[in-house]
């Protein structure tokens, strides 16, 4: 008799909190769908706070129409270089920073885990502080509740406890929030449409008119680029966290199925980017003080401008979609960092992450520069983000997207050797393409009045970080694997594409307490 194939586990209840850390997730519980993936990496971003980062090509300066083609370029952009990340977690059963040890070796998927909090403190941080103003400021305009610190204060308190609560339940409650969330926010979205449809004037000109003096002209392209680069921060935000969502999916969907299922969440992700730039074009028109450069306040212009029966639809919309973003950013890192900190379970290691987040969030709001520490996160994002993301997608290719799942895992089980051991964990050229292409990004990054790498000014004032950044990984990342050839055995069946390789033996893999180390070792 044929053996019976494996018959896919019952799903478990919302409320029982998940088991699996970075572990490989077993084929029979493997039950998402790409759908599943788009309403995940939708909901994460069909958010308040999305909308806040719509709002600053209108901070820069821009006009609706040069805001609205900055914001096509940021997020079509940012969608081409994120979809190819979900590739990983179908593949590999696992998140994207496990992954990486097939690129960065062993110990150099510290990268990914690295990168992932450094996101998800920024998203976690915007969606509390965006839902957190706009509900006590909608309190304040439906019940007449002070907005003094403690407001706020007690109003962040709560949203992040809500959100922390959602992430230590896990995947399938996360789902859960935003199979609601995602159409919830959608209605009210355009429910907002027709409460600003008669202030809205496409027309709003910005400060770049044929009238602005020249000094002013001046900052026209490296204002453009700086919110297309901001704007663009969203998609890419998403990239250390694909594989968390994407790893419930089964090994045999087409590919196809699950790249286009995250090109076209992000894709979608122009409803709350556009509402925020045709509401930031109202507040800049109406009451101009609200986009002061010097302290803009888009919640609080948002509420200025609304009519009195939208005030409640606001409060909604930043509790619905600040709980979708806050989950998202906050699930992946918790996730992951249980591997980095083999003490902590999952749960710990979120309550751990999110407490940390929850400190930035005070101290950002209250000791800081709001928009300044947005700013500076999201170029960080970019910059730091998207060269690891090409050598994880060169490294796919060049490997024919075949992978070792048990020699992935050898960093979560605290052991040695295995086909992505290289020299002692680190493989020195993805992790040499990634430092080298973050650096020069970081150096020539010019986001006017936000941050000016030291090289910065080269280009007349434009921010040409993120292009220098592509090619630099890519070039010296494929230049690298053509000059320093990988061992043979980090290779599938077929062999390597358009690289070349170096015959010699995989160190078994030992348990982390054994004191001698393998003479077979993978150093070349």
């Amino acid at each position: 008799m044929s053996p019976q194939p494996e018959l896919p586990s019952p799903a478990p209840s919302l409320t029982e909190v998940e088991p699996h850390g970075v572990d490989r997730i077993p084929d029979a519980e493997r039950t998402a769908t790409p759908l599943d993936l788009f309403r995940l990496a939708f909901g994460g971003a069909n958010t308040f706070s999305t909308c806040v980062l719509g709002a600053f090509p209108i901070l820069f300066g821009l006009s609706f129409w040069q805001g609205l083609a900055a914001t096509l370029l940021g997020v079509v952009a940012g969608a081409l270089i994120l979809c190819p990340m979900a590739v990983f977690g179908p593949v590999n059963g696992t998140n994207n920073a496990v992954s990486s040890s097939a690129h960065l070796g062993v110990h150099g998927r510290v990268i990914g885990s690295f990168l992932s909090l450094l996101t998800a403190v920024a998203f976690f941080s915007i969606s509390v502080w965006s839902s957190g103003d706009a509900l006590v400021g909608g309190a304040h305009r439906l019940f007449g509740l002070p907005r003094g610190d403690l407001s706020y204060v007690v109003a962040y308190a709560l949203f992040a406890g809500l959100v922390l609560a959602v992430c230590v339940y896990g995947f399938r409650f996360m789902l859960f929030v935003n199979k609601i969330a995602v159409p919830s926010a959608s209605v009210l979205f355009l429910i907002g449409a027709i409460a600003f449809a008669g202030d809205f004037d496409p027309s709003y000109a910005g400060v770049f008119t044929d009238a602005a003096d020249a000094q002013t002209q001046a900052l026209y392209w490296p204002s453009f680029i700086g919110a297309a680069l901001i704007v663009l921060s969203n998609p890419v935000s998403f990239g250390a966290f694909l594989g968390d969502w994407s790893r419930y999916i089964p090994a045999s969907t087409p590919r196809r199925r699950v790249i286009g299922a995250a090109f076209l969440s992000q894709i979608a992700t122009l409803l709350p980017f556009v509402f925020g730039l045709a509401t930031a074009s109202i507040i800049a028109t109406k009451v101009p003080e609200y986009v002061d450069p010097a302290a803009p306040d888009f919640v609080g212009g948002l509420l200025a401008i609304s009519p009195g029966w939208y005030f409640l639809p606001v409060c909604l919309l930043a509790l619905i979609g600040g709980m979708a973003t806050g989950t998202t950013a906050l699930y992946g890192t918790g996730l992951d960092f249980s591997s980095v900190f083999p003490r902590l379970s999952r749960v710990q290691a979120t309550l751990l992450v999110g407490g940390l987040s929850i400190a930035f969030i005070f101290v950002g709001r209250f000791a800081l520069d709001l928009v300044q520490s947005i700013s500076t996160f999201a170029t960080m994002i970019i910059t730091c983000t998207t060269p690891w993301m090409v050598v994880m997608m060169l490294g796919y290719w060049t490997r024919r997207g075949w992978y070792d799942p048990d020699a992935l895992q050898v960093f979560n089980r605290r052991q040695r050797g295995g086909r992505y051991w290289f020299a002692h964990g680190w493989n020195w050229r993805g992790m040499t393409a990634w430092w080298v292409a973050a650096v020069v990004g970081v150096l020539f990054t010019n986001i006017p009045g936000q941050f000016v790498g030291p090289l910065g000014d080269l280009a007349n004032g434009v921010d040409i970080s993120l292009p220098l950044s592509l090619l630099v990984a890519a070039v010296l990342f494929l230049g690298l694997l053509g000059a320093f050839p990988e061992p043979r055995a980090v290779y599938g069946p077929e062999g390597p594409r358009l690289a070349r390789t170096v015959e010699v033996p995989v160190p078994p893999i030992t348990e982390r307490e054994a004191l001698s180390v393998p003479s077979a070792t993978l150093r070349a």
